[in-house]
Formats: structure tokens, sequence, C-alpha cells
């Protein structure tokens, strides 16, 4: 079966840094233990063109194992501040029970969540300069500070890698699979390929392994030399992980200690890497615009098929 997505859209974070009250009145997911129901505003309905959810997750060692990642469609990998690594995920399908450690949001995030139909975006927080440009983006923002109500703190680990969002307190359903408007592809292998046991992408203080597991039929995930795992479900193992090679340069911001924000370039085209069904393809990307979504090209200019299921796409600097 072969299915094609496209689409506009944009998102990224919006709140500060979450204050001691909300660390304080948390509960519910895995470790934490409610304290009596937070007020919120009821959950918005999905339209009927579709809106995922967007949840950026830390992926630094204190982060890990992260919550509810085996339940995204897509799940896109970046760089940030010190050459380290964070998760965007993206929900369409099924909505997890929980996801986090929720992060902070980054420019980058709102050109790449154009691809969306107004999605919702689940970030702790951005820095101040950013909001007004979050405010303008054509995304749905939802951080602690607008929806309390939808996030906790887990006691048993340390702030910041503790925050957890509750996504049907943000959605009533989830939206489906017609609201994956990224440009994907689904359908069986294209012919060739090389046999690839394993691939690994480093950034400068960051590490991804993708080792094909005959048994699950997908590339299980290692970082920085450790085994990846989450709390809820079994080993994440993407039948399809995409290396998406693209401009990285900074950006206008920096954190605390200086860092510039690494800004990635998801608006363009380039050249790309396809593992699926233990091969390694060569792939060309091109994304024209803002508002649609990115297409995959095999050497003879045909549309390049991804499996069915769960998609990594992790961002490399263009060689």
């Amino acid at each position: 079966m072969v299915s094609g997505r496209h689409g506009p859209r944009r998102g990224v974070p919006t709140a500060v840094v979450l204050v001691a009250a909300l660390a304080a009145g948390c509960g519910g997911h895995g470790g934490r233990h409610d304290t009596g129901p937070v007020p919120t505003r009821p959950p918005a309905s999905t339209p009927a063109g579709g809106s995922p959810l967007a949840v950026k997750i830390d992926n630094v060692p204190a982060a890990r194992p992260q919550t509810g990642l085996d339940a995204a469609d897509v799940v896109y990998a970046e760089q940030v501040e010190g050459g380290l690594s964070r998760l965007m995920a993206v929900y369409a399908s099924r909505l997890p029970s929980a996801v986090g450690p929720v992060r902070s949001a980054r420019e980058s995030d709102l050109e790449l969540l154009g691809q969306f139909d107004r999605p919702y975006l689940a970030f702790s927080g951005a820095q101040r300069k950013l909001l007004p440009l979050i405010d303008r983006a054509p995304v749905r923002p939802e951080s602690p500070d607008t929806a309390p109500g939808a996030y906790d703190r887990d006691s048993a680990r340390a702030a910041p890698h503790n925050l957890f969002v509750h996504p049907a307190r943000l959605l009533r359903s989830a939206p489906g699979e017609g609201a994956l408007t990224t440009g994907f592809r689904y359908g069986p292998a294209p012919a060739g390929g090389t046999p690839v046991a394993s691939r690994t992408v480093r950034y400068p203080a960051a590490r991804f392994t993708f080792t094909w597991s005959p048994a699950r039929h997908g590339w299980l995930i290692t970082m920085d030399g450790t085994p990846m795992v989450t709390t809820d479900g079994p080993r994440p193992a993407p039948p399809t992980v995409v290396v998406q090679y693209v401009d990285i340069r900074d950006s206008r911001y920096h954190d605390v200690l200086g860092n510039p924000t690494p800004y990635t370039e998801t608006v363009g085209s380039g050249t790309a890497e396809v593992l699926r069904d233990g091969r390694s393809f060569s792939a060309g990307w091109s994304r024209p615009a803002a508002n649609g979504g990115t297409t995959f090209t095999g050497p003879d200019g045909a549309p390049l098929d991804f499996a069915a299921g769960q998609v990594w796409v992790v961002f490399a600097r263009a060689r």
C-alpha cells in the first residue's frame, strides 16, 4: 500500500521556565503522585483537516529513559546548543498517556512545523525574544504557562528533566494519519540499496547509532553508546530512519552560557540517506516552501517510499 502526504504548517514553544508552584503540584505519570486536580481549559477538538501534536523532548543522559516515544508517528532529531541533541515527536495516529521530559523550543522548530496544519506544540518555554515569533506562527502553542493542567513533574527526577505532558488534556482525540502532511510516501522497498548493519550519526556532543534488527524489522537505537529504552513501551525500533543533510547555522539566539543556538534549515533541497529493510538508499530531498512537506526521491528521480510505521529523521550537517 502506498500513501502520499503533504501540507502546510509551523510550530514552536512559548512560555518561560516553569515555576516552583507547578513543580510542586505534579502527578500522574509513572513515579509521579497527583496532589489533586489542576484547573485547566477543556481539551480542544481537532479540526477536520487534522492538527497533530508536536512535543519537544529532552535527550541529554539525565532525561533518559523518555516516555511516549514509541507512540510517535515521526521523531525528528536536531542539534542544539553545545553540540547536544533534542527530539521533536509528532503524534497523529494515537496519543500516549504521557510524553516527556518536555523541554524548550527553538526558532527553527517553527520552520520545521510549517509543514503541518496548525499543530499543537507542547514545550516547556522559550527565550523571551523568541516568544513573539511563536505567537505569530501558525501553531497552537501549549506550554505550562497556557495549559498548566496538561503538565506535571516527576518527583523522582531532577529538574529541568522532569516535566511531562498529558496529550489527552490538550486534544480530545488523535487527528489520524491525514494530519501527517509531511510529504512522506509509504510503500514497498525500492530496488537496489546497499546492505548495512548499522549507521552512526555524530553531533559534536551526541551520537546516534541505528542497528538493523531482523527480529523487530526495525532499527534499534543507541544513544551515546547506551541502548535507548522508554519507560512505557518496547525499545524503539523505527522501520525507517532518514539521515537528512541540511545547512546548520548559528541563529540570533544563544543559551545562558553564551553558546549560540543552531538553526536547522529544513526548507530547500539536498541529499539524504534512507535506511529501511536492512539497506541504505541514497536519496535527494526537496521542500520548496515552509508551508509544504518534504519529498524524498531516489537517484532516478522517482519517489522513494518509506516502510510503514514510525519514521526517525536525523538532521545532520550537510557534507
